[in-house]
Parts: structure tokens; sequence; C-alpha cells
């Protein structure tokens, strides 16, 4: 059995008994006159009195037990002691100013990991222009996109494994956030000279004889369910087969006359040889998708995520033709 190594963290820390041996103040008092070799430049130079410089310094080296300074009419030097001790001060404080500016830049969002789950096309539509557009906003904010199922994706988000996915509908589910973006309309794809495609949109009644093909692969469970609903609304059962295939394989298919199938939107904006696409005419073959993310989530880069993907999709439908 592995064991897992402490965080940093949870390792114990030798913290003294009744706190910091020294006003961390004066730590800065004496980096200033180190650099400009007088009390009275350094007090001039951050705009303090300087017999606060000569205080704070001089309780600093009686609290580490050495001088760092000889100091004379024509002002101070360090002496060797002071010396070793800014030679190995300084790699901390300095690793320690690169801490606090990534924690600084992790509060405003600059820098990160948003891990998003996605089980449809990015081949055009709002995802792809939310992906683009949040890339271009922040660039130092890294996305990580990762193919799945409904129940993986949901299992990665209630585990902490993934921040958020986008799925199809937009019904309540136990233990998460959800939250609709955009709606789709499905299309029909079909071979370029199958009969059904002289015309520029369809419905139900016209695919009743159809033979449906699909992927074992996500989405195609759910594009099988959804086959299954709709033909079934007109009292007919649907010939759907399933092809261990994947989408894109499952196009190809489609355009040599294997069947037809069902995609969403965003395949529109993606070119196949010898494959035509038809929007479904029907109010109920436009589809809801929403996204998805654990309540629990401390990621600040998420909030910003999905502040900025609630923005765009507002302005996506103030700008939508009446």
């Amino acid at each position: 059995m592995s064991v897992r190594a402490a965080a940093l963290w949870e390792r114990p820390v030798r913290w003294p008994a009744e706190g910091l041996p020294f006003d961390m103040r004066a730590l800065r008092y004496v980096l200033a006159a180190a650099e400009q070799t007088s009390f009275s430049r350094a007090a001039s130079a951050l705009g303090v009195k300087v017999s606060s410089i000569s205080r704070h310094v001089r309780n600093f080296e009686d609290a580490l037990g050495i001088s760092l300074f000889e100091r004379s009419s024509s002002g101070v030097r360090l002496t060797d002691a002071g010396s070793k001790f800014l030679d190995d001060i300084i790699p901390v404080l300095q690793m320690a100013e690169v801490v606090f500016q990534r924690a600084s830049a992790a509060g405003r969002v600059e820098e990160g990991t948003v891990r998003v789950g996605i089980i449809t096309t990015l081949a055009g539509g709002f995802l792809r222009h939310l992906i683009a557009s949040y890339r271009r906003c922040y660039p130092g904010i890294k996305l990580d996109i990762q193919d799945g199922g409904r129940r993986d994706h949901l299992h990665a988000i209630r585990s902490r494994q993934l921040d958020v996915a986008f799925f199809t509908g937009n019904a309540s589910l136990a233990g998460c956030d959800v939250e609709e973006f955009w709606s789709e309309r499905v299309h029909v794809a079909m071979p370029v000279n199958h009969p059904l495609t002289g015309g520029e949109r369809l419905d139900w009644p016209q695919l009743r004889d159809e033979r449906f093909i699909v992927s074992t692969m996500e989405p195609g469970p759910e594009v099988h369910d959804y086959i299954v609903r709709r033909v079934a609304d007109y009292s007919t059962y649907p010939d759907v087969s399933y092809l261990h295939v994947t989408e894109e394989t499952l196009m190809h298919m489609v355009a040599i006359g294997e069947g037809v199938t069902l995609v969403s939107e965003g395949w529109t904006s993606m070119a196949h040889a010898d494959l035509a696409l038809r929007p479904l005419t029907a109010a109920e073959d436009i589809v809801p998708f929403s996204a998805v993310w654990s309540p629990a989530s401390d990621n600040p880069a998420l909030r910003r995520f999905l502040s900025f993907a609630r923005e765009l999709a507002t302005s996506q439908r103030s700008n939508r033709p009446q």
C-alpha cells in the first residue's frame, strides 16, 4: 500500500514558543542600511526617522546575538557576520516574494487551471466561442478540456477531479449546481444524395422509416435515448443501431450511406465530404445546454470562468435577432 507524502503545510514547523524573535520591519531596515551604507540615507529612502532605523537595527542585532554593521561617522558597513546573514536571508526573501506574487495573482485570477468536461463537439457553437474567448481574455489560466460521458463527468466533479462540465438538459442534480447557458437546435446528419436533403428543414414524421446509427461512445447513448423518445411521440419505434466507433468515424459512415444520425448545431461549422445537415423544425428539438459544478469548489479560476460564461451567454441572447 502506498503512503501519501505529507503536504508541506501538514508538516510540523518549529515555530518559536513566543512568536518570531524579531520585528519583520527591522529586516527591511537592515536591507536598506546595507544598500545605502548609511542609516541616515536608509531613513531618507524609507521615509522614516534615523532614530527609528538605528533602534530597530540594534534590537534586531540583539535578537540575533551578532553585530551586522560596523558603525562610524562616515556611515555603516556590513561585518563578516552581517554579510553572511544577508547572503543566507536574501534568497529566502526572494522566494517569499514569488510566493506572495503567486498568491496575489491567483486571487486576481491571473493564473490557475479550470478542468472542463465536455460531451459535445467543439467544432462550433457557444462552447467553442466561450473557450476561445476565455483563452484570449485570460491567457494565464489553463483550460484543461476533457472528453467523457455524463456519468464519468459527474463522478469527477463530485470527487473534485473536474471543475465543471457542460451537459444537455437543465434538470437539477444532487450535490451539484446547474445553470443553463445556451441552447442548440438538433440537426439530422445524412448523405448529400439522401432524398430528404432537398428540403431545408425536417420533422420527425419524415424520419420514421430511417435507419439511425449512433456511437457506443459518448454522446452516442444520449443520442440513442433522444431518438427513441422523439420517435415514440409518433407511435412508432425507431430502427437504431449502435456502432463501436468514434463520433468522427460515425459521420463518415453516415456520409457513405450507412444510416442517418443526430448531431448538435455545433456540427454545422464543420465540413465533411458527402455529408448534409438539416435542422429539425419542432420547438422540442431545441436542446438546452447547462454548466454543472460542485458548490463546494474553492477554485477562484472556476468562479471567474462561470462569470465569464454567464456574461457571454447574456450578451449573445441580447444580440440574437428577434
